[in-house]
């Protein structure tokens, strides 16, 4: 029983000394990787007296690590209930959200075709289908 919780240890180990490794020599590729193209651009501009732009998606690219759940209080938390809107007639409220859900989806697809982000716009369309499935369409 001990000659196995050794070994676990020994390999727990192990995988954290190769795991320290792996992250050096990724942090080293990329800023080679960086540093190359930023080479590559002094070469293109002195060359041909333009720069060069970086596609969209690497502009945009934004690392964010996986948003972790927020602590909850302790204690008692009291429930306010949110406010009731006073709603339009069913068809005129439906027909809106159709057309609110239409214009998004054009603009949504004008802003992937120029690779930009579009969370801002998914958000709002899946609201919109919510309040849709809400109201029984």
């Amino acid at each position: 029983m001990d000659n196995v919780i050794s070994e676990y240890q020994k390999w727990k180990q192990q995988g954290e000394s190769l795991r320290v490794q792996a992250k050096q020599a990724m942090e080293n590729r990329f800023r080679d990787l960086l540093l190359e193209a930023a080479q590559i651009a002094q070469e293109y501009h002195r060359d041909f007296s333009a720069s060069l732009k970086p596609p969209a998606t690497i502009t945009a690219f934004r690392f964010k690590a996986g948003l972790k759940a927020k602590p909850k209080a302790k204690g008692k938390s009291v429930v306010k209930p949110a406010p009731v809107a006073p709603t339009p007639a069913p068809n005129q409220k439906v027909a809106g959200l159709l057309k609110q859900k239409i214009g998004i989806q054009k603009k949504l697809e004008a802003v992937k075709a120029a690779g930009k982000p579009t969370r801002n716009l998914d958000d709002r369309l899946y609201e919109i289908e919510d309040e849709l499935r809400l109201a029984g369409v």
